[in-house]
């Protein structure tokens, strides 16, 4: 009787494990970001012309004016010096806020820029961090101009003042993201004048950036106190004279003033994006 063939079992073939999909994909942020860049080529002149501009205007303006005429030192500091390093919060919130809020409205209202990226394997959570880690890494380079300028004034390079671009950073992250919520709250665009009226001129003069907070009446201190502006221009002038312990906080409060703002962007796009 003829022996039957043993019966060798095949080894299962195992499929592959399924790629986990992240949160935020770093190749879709990177997407929206190299389009960003692309086409900021195209405009680059005027916006940096603009947010380069603006600043120096006021630091002369203010800094060789007065400190010329009236005013000679504040606070230990030559007022043009007291006046540089606040200049850098003025630019950083003049390149972040007003261009996240004009720049997204039109590109969702009238470009439907947003919408043709959401047909590619980017979401909405995405789509908001390409766009203010991009605001944000440009209004920290337009944001050490005018430091740099006060160097022609007498102010001396310090250590510190390498971490400026990161507090700049940080601090454009936060208005960025103030401004793309105000871009998918408001109805029609002339409304942004309110919202500079109401919110960013006062954060812009009780910011510390002409003359020290501690002047101000005791109400009006609260509020700068809290001001995202405020906790910047220390910041830069801790850079340039020397830090503090409590700067560590107000670094502290910046990085959640950064969240904050990112999450309601989210939260305010999506409603507006997704029907």
């Amino acid at each position: 009787m003829s022996a039957q063939p043993e019966t060798v079992a095949a080894a299962p073939i195992k499929a592959p494990r399924p790629k986990a999909m992240r949160r935020l994909e770093p190749a879709a942020i990177a997407g929206v970001m190299s389009r960003e860049v692309a086409n900021f080529r195209t405009y680059w002149k005027g916006t940096t012309f603009s947010s380069v501009l603006e600043p120096l205007v006021y630091l002369l303006a203010f800094g060789l004016g007065l400190g010329a005429t009236l005013v000679d030192e504040v606070e230990g500091v030559p007022y043009i010096q007291f006046v540089g390093t606040g200049m850098v919060a003025t630019a950083v919130i003049f390149s972040s806020a007003l261009p996240s809020m004009f720049g997204t409205f039109v590109k969702h209202r009238f470009q439907n820029t947003y919408e043709a990226i959401l047909a590619a394997p980017v979401d909405v959570e995405e789509l908001v961090t390409a766009e203010m880690l991009w605001i944000a890494a440009r209004s920290a380079v337009y944001g050490c101009v005018p430091l740099v300028v006060t160097f022609f004034w007498g102010l001396d390079p310090a250590p510190g003042m390498l971490l400026v671009p990161i507090f700049a950073f940080v601090t454009a992250l936060g208005f960025a993201g103030f401004g793309i919520t105000m871009a998918a709250v408001v109805a029609k665009i002339d409304q942004f004048n309110y919202v500079t009226a109401l919110f960013i001129t006062p954060l812009f003069l009780v910011a510390g950036t002409f003359f020290p907070i501690s002047g101000l009446p005791e109400g009006v201190q609260v509020i700068a106190n809290v001001n995202p502006l405020h906790q910047l221009v220390e910041l830069v002038r801790g850079g340039a004279f020397g830090f503090e312990a409590v700067d560590i906080l107000r670094f502290a409060f910046l990085v959640a003033f950064a969240l904050v703002t990112w999450r309601f962007a989210v939260n305010r796009m999506s409603a507006r994006l997704i029907d």
